[in-house]
């Protein structure tokens, strides 16, 4: 039967009852191609159908059910031509109420004098008398259910596929499958952690009689979906610890003099990761380390001492970021502390000249080059490095699983830190990068004053104008972001082009105005970029390019125009260009939306300036999926987990995933071979970094 079963789980839905190729079609959108597809696309939420009212207790303005009798025939009134109008009454011992459907003409022939139906729907209610619009509606004597007296689940949808339509696939899919369906999970694990049976777990989470089987089908589900997730994770982590020998780095007694020669002290968190990154690199094993930290801690510091111990022990190092102006910053600080100790950095771009190119390889292949700083260009198949130990990735969100493995395979087993500053709550960290140890900084360096930020309207332009115009006059600088480069129908948001244009010839036509943007030239940007840090250009009007980044301690004011269009991690980073100096720094979010979530974000971002708060926040606002943009990781998406809610049952998999590969790290044994299968479909996109052999 094992056999069967998994040859009707990887049928196509056109081949269940009531799907065919039309309806195929629709339910691709929704990603369903087969038969398992159907049976985990899980419940958005839920209606309880099961409480009927009398017509009586009806309250106005609520999604209510309840029993009657039909009182007379359907009448049909046409309102104008193509609206045709049919109403139905229908009565029980305390009352009356009028069902209406409009243009469904089919209704004539549906309802008959005397019989009784279940309705379900928002009722509302006119002077004296109720009404409900297109209600659900099941003849009361039906053997079983399956749209009222019962708690009914709603579904993620798409344009033609109505609720009805999906939960009677899923329920014919389900009969299919329902009772032959193999468990994956060991039994002592279902045992130890109260976990409900695979097909009880299916039919109970789509079609649940009462709240507990609804809490025991989902309790059981997410706790498969996270330990599958914490298994491929700790799965990829161990095998690269095991398989891997890495590089045995030697103490440098020049480091102190080094740390001595910066221009500033390290703080406590700087200090406590620098340690566990010696530790790492003085062991055998490959480090494999995240550092994370939010905007201003001092992450570049503590990557630049890391950079200075592999080239001290004769080895390479590089640094790859995901812009052209960052990677420029980046050798320009790194070059004036590395330099003076004899090491020498280069920079390579995508936008430099062939000749410029060929140079820098050569330099790299030959080893005179010890650090190499650059952009995307680092992982192209003309670099060659002649003995690379340290691999370095920053803004580690803009980078993919592939980019950051193609780079370190330039190396024999180097070292490699990646780094954020899209600070992400510690537990939540380990289902986002579970492959990698995590270092945290989570102190900002003495004297960072908080940035004073406000939300405003468009009431406020002048005021917020007039407040530019007196920072520039005391010399200081200003960005204003917008969301798009160009109009766009679907989103209304101002353009970049457009609110420069503005800008330049009517709020601040005697300023220094410059726009740089994503569509430009990297040599134009760059003079832009050099223009505003030389102080030449006072308003820098800018899409998210600067987002990462950026330093130029002399601006001391952000203004972000349509704030209500960015998620909260982004308002952050964007916010944290400024403030990089002596001076007070300003964020001024002009946030036209009138949504409960923009109200939320404009609410944080007033009240903290604490990335992991404003982090926790977003993850509750925008739930996961978005928030970890976990496709470009190669992570899979979760179908039904949500890691703000489940952070207990997400604990207790990792608890239970770490037992599993204690006892079987390479889940041979019987009770953990489907087990196996299941994270190998399930990591196909990481399948290069898995090893289970």
């Amino acid at each position: 039967m094992k056999n069967d079963i998994y040859e009707i789980l990887k049928k196509p839905v056109r081949t269940l009852k009531g799907v065919g190729e039309a309806r195929a079609k629709l339910f691709q959108r929704l990603n369903i191609y087969t038969v398992y597809d159907l049976i985990t696309h899980f419940p958005r939420e839920y209606e309880d159908r099961g409480k009927l009212k009398s017509i009586v207790e009806l309250v106005d303005g609520e999604a209510q059910a309840f029993e009657g009798t039909i009182a007379a025939p359907v009448s049909e009134s046409r309102l104008r031509r193509g609206l045709s109008v049919f109403k139905v009454s229908v009565r029980d011992e305390s009352g009356t109420i009028t069902a209406t459907w409009f243009n469904q003409h089919y209704i004539k022939n549906v309802f008959k004098v005397g019989e009784k139906y279940i309705f379900y729907g928002k009722v509302s209610r006119k002077y004296k008398s109720f009404e409900i619009q297109s209600p659900v509606y099941e003849k009361h004597d039906k053997a079983e259910m399956k749209n009222t007296c019962r708690i009914v689940p709603v579904y993620p949808s798409t344009a033609s596929l109505s609720q009805n339509i999906i939960r009677n696939c899923i329920s014919s899919a389900l009969e299919s499958v329902l009772g032959s369906l193999e468990d994956i999970l060991p039994q002592w694990v279902r045992n130890q952690y109260y976990l409900s049976e695979i097909n009880y777990a299916l039919e109970h989470i789509h079609f649940p009689k009462g709240e507990e089987d609804f809490k025991n089908a989902r309790t059981r589900l997410v706790f498969e979906e996270l330990l599958l997730l914490q298994l491929g994770l700790l799965s990829i982590k161990s095998s690269f610890i095991e398989v891997k020998k890495g590089i045995l780095f030697r103490p440098v007694s020049d480091l102190q003099h080094f740390l001595d020669s910066l221009p500033f002290k390290l703080t406590n968190a700087q200090r406590r990761v620098l340690s566990e990154i010696e530790e790492d690199m003085e062991s055998d094993r490959v480090m494999n380390r995240l550092v994370q930290g939010d905007v201003g801690s001092g992450k570049t510091a503590v990557a630049v001492l890391a950079l200075f111990k592999a080239v001290k022990n004769g080895f390479q190092g590089t640094l790859m970021v995901p812009t052209e102006i960052l990677a420029e910053q980046h050798f320009r600080t790194v070059k004036a502390l590395l330099e003076r100790f004899d090491i020498r950095v280069s920079l390579l771009t995508g936008s430099q000249t062939k000749k410029q190119k060929d140079e820098i390889l050569e330099e790299i292949r030959s080893g005179k080059t010890d650090v190499v700083i650059g952009t995307h260009a680092l992982i192209e198949d003309t670099v060659i490095f002649d003995r690379l130990g340290l691999v370095i990735t920053d803004e580690q969100h803009r980078f993919g699983v592939r980019q950051r493995a193609a780079l370190s395979k330039k190396g024999d087993n180097p070292d490699i830190i990646v780094m954020t500053a899209t600070p992400i709550p510690r537990t939540l960290a380990l289902i986002l990068y579970g492959d990698l140890d995590i270092s945290v900084i989570d102190e900002l360096p003495p004297g960072r004053k908080p940035i004073e930020t406000y939300a405003v309207d468009n009431s406020m332009r002048e005021r917020v104008n007039q407040f530019i115009r007196t920072k520039v006059s005391e010399g200081r600088q200003v960005y204003i972001v917008c969301p798009l480069v160009e109009e766009s129908e679907a989103i209304e948001a101002k353009s970049a082009v457009e609110t420069s244009e503005r800008i330049a010839l009517h709020d601040f036509k005697d300023l220094q105005v410059a726009l740089i943007h994503g569509k430009m030239k990297a040599k134009e940007k760059e003079a832009i970029m050099q223009g505003f840090i030389k102080g030449e250009v006072h308003i820098l009007v800018s899409t998210t390019v600067i987002e990462v980044g950026v330093n130029v301690p002399n601006a001391t004011v952000m203004v972000i125009e349509n704030a209500e269009r960015f998620g909260l991690a982004q308002l952050h980073q964007l916010r944290g260009r400024v403030g990089r100096g002596e001076h007070q720094s300003y964020c001024i979010l002009y946030n036209e939306g009138n949504s409960k979530v923009s109200r939320e974000r404009m609410k944080v971002m007033q009240k903290t300036n604490d990335g992991f708060v404003i982090s926790e926040k977003d993850l509750e606002l925008r739930g996961p999926g978005e928030f970890f943009g976990t496709r470009q990781h190669g992570i899979p998406e979760l179908k039904i987990a949500n890691l703000y809610r489940d952070l207990d049952i997400l604990k207790q998999s990792q608890e239970a995933a770490g037992m599993i590969l204690a006892k079987d790290r390479h889940l041979k044994q019987d009770e953990n071979i489907k087990l196996k299968e299941k994270i190998t479909e399930r990591f196909k996109d990481k399948m290069n970094e898995i090893s289970f052999n």
